[in-house]
Formats: structure tokens, sequence, C-alpha cells
């Protein structure tokens, strides 16, 4: 007697139970990260940097859609980093104050109160710069991934959202961002053209969730938590692409750790927004593979 072929419903059913399975691991190799010494090498280097407030980040990106690190010219030579000569420099507002003496017209009693100004200051990204010889460079916590895009992941991925409006593009981006997407209005998604195959792919996933998820009509971009988004985005990228047989953990689990600052609760916390989003694209992609299937059986 012949195996029986799963339905349709138990095919989604063994799919949603598969992912709900990977998503459950990014806490426990997280954890497992958290405990090296290279996590804590990281978070030595982390700390010299300074958070900007989302005001000074919807510049940066204005600016430098790539852009993943800043920092001024000194605090990047204090770090082992000279920007390189003639790269033009970020423009962002900071915080200082000053103090003015007001006379009070009733009395003529002088007071004195501080008054806030925000003056421009210039920063780089650390794709403007390069190592300085002899200072020693922390070790990436996300490795990019080598290797074949067998189940043609990008390209499938790639004409989902192109038939959603959005423009996919490969193109080179300097430094170390492997991928980015415009929130604007615009709707870009851009993926390095140095990538591995199988890098590229879960980079197009990764900028693909950001786009279903983070850029919807009713999403204010006020309101998103740059932290959450993004380990939403790869949580995202690690279980659809788990899914589709690319095991992502070299470069996913560094990510996620990074962004979610070694939380695991926080991880958990994107549980039911993830995994709806996997669902949403692997349904697209069923239907992507069965047009393409009538096709090739009409042809």
């Amino acid at each position: 007697m012949g195996t029986q072929k799963k339905t349709s419903t138990e095919r989604v059913e063994a799919r949603r139970q598969l992912a709900a399975q990977l998503h459950e691991t990014i806490t426990g190799k997280v954890d497992a990260l958290t405990d090296t010494e290279q996590w804590a090498a990281y978070l030595a280097a982390a700390a010299a940097f300074h958070s900007y407030s989302f005001n000074n980040v919807l510049l940066i990106m204005a600016q430098l859609p790539h852009a993943s690190q800043v920092a001024g010219f000194r605090k990047w030579q204090e770090q082992g980093r000279q920007v390189r000569k003639g790269e033009k420099a970020i423009r962002i507002f900071g915080y200082s104050s000053r103090t003015v003496t007001e006379t009070d017209p009733a009395t003529g009693e002088e007071n004195k109160r501080k008054v806030p100004t925000y003056p421009v200051l210039s920063v780089f990204d650390i794709s403007q710069t390069d190592p300085i010889e002899g200072h020693p460079q922390p070790e990436p916590i996300a490795r990019r991934l080598e290797g074949e895009d067998t189940a043609a992941i990008l390209d499938r991925v790639r004409d989902i959202m192109t038939a959603q409006g959005w423009a996919v593009t490969r193109e080179k981006i300097p430094g170390e961002v492997n991928g980015y997407n415009t929130l604007d209005g615009s709707r870009r998604i851009v993926v390095d053209a140095d990538l591995s195959p199988a890098q590229a792919a879960k980079t197009m996933i990764h900028e693909a969730a950001h786009a279903v998820m983070h850029a919807a009509d009713d999403v204010n971009p006020a309101e998103l938590h740059q932290g959450r988004s993004e380990v939403e985005a790869e949580s995202v990228a690690y279980v659809l692409a788990g899914l589709l047989g690319l095991d992502t953990t070299e470069y996913s689990i560094g990510y996620i750790a990074k962004w979610a600052n070694g939380d695991t609760a926080a991880v958990a916390e994107t549980a039911h927004t993830v995994l709806a989003t996997v669902h949403t694209l692997a349904a697209a992609l069923d239907t992507h593979i069965a047009n393409d299937a009538g096709a090739a059986d009409a042809a």
C-alpha cells in the first residue's frame, strides 16, 4: 500500500510546527553565544559608541542609507580606525546648552537659566573608515554565509516583492551592510552585489520581512524600535531560510543577539509577528511556485 500524500492543509500545518520549532531554537543559540569571550569582546567594543535619537537616525539614513555604525572623526581614531581622506561627513544634530542671564523687569533681579542648543555635528560611517595598522579589531559575531542558493530563494522572494510594487536591485554597498530598503515611500530594496548566493538569499528575506512588517501604510516610522525591528526581520530570515533548507545560523544568531542586546526574552516576544510574517511569505512562495509549474505545464 503506497504512502498517502499530505493534503494542502496538512502541509501548511506541518510547516507551521516546523517554523515554531525553528524560532524556539533562536533563544538557545543566542544564550550559547552570550556565554563566549567573543560576545564579551563585542560588548566592550559596542560600549564605546553613542546611541542616536530617532530623528538623528532618520538624518543618517537620508544621507547614507547603508550606514550601520557611525561616530565622530576622533572617536573612530580611538577605536583604531581612520576616516578616509575625502569622505563626506554625515550631518546630525548634537545637544548642548548655554547659560543666559535675564533681568526681571519688575524687581531688577538677574536670573540665570540654561537654554538647550542643537549644534550640527559631523559623523562618519564605518564604511568610510579603514583599520589603523597594528590596532586590534574586534572579531565579528555575525559571519557572512558562504555557499549556494540551491532553492533559488533570492529569485523567488524578489519576484514576490516585485509583484507587490518593490524595486529590487543588486548594487555594490560599501562597508559591511548587506542590504537595505527605503521606508520613505520609494519602495526600494537593495542587496549587495558582492555577496555569496547564500548570503544574498538570506539578505533578500531579511529586507522582504522589513517591507512586509515595517513599511505598511499604518506603521508610523517614529514608533519603530530599531532593535526590535532588526530582531524581527532577521528572525524571519532565519526561520524561512531554514524551512527552505538554508541554515543561516552562522550569521543570523550573532545579528539577532546584537540587536536584542543578548536578551532572549526580547527575542521570544517577537514570535507572533515573526511567525505570521514567515507564513505570509511562505504562502506567497507556494503561489509563486504553483504559478511557475502551471506555466511550465502549459508551455
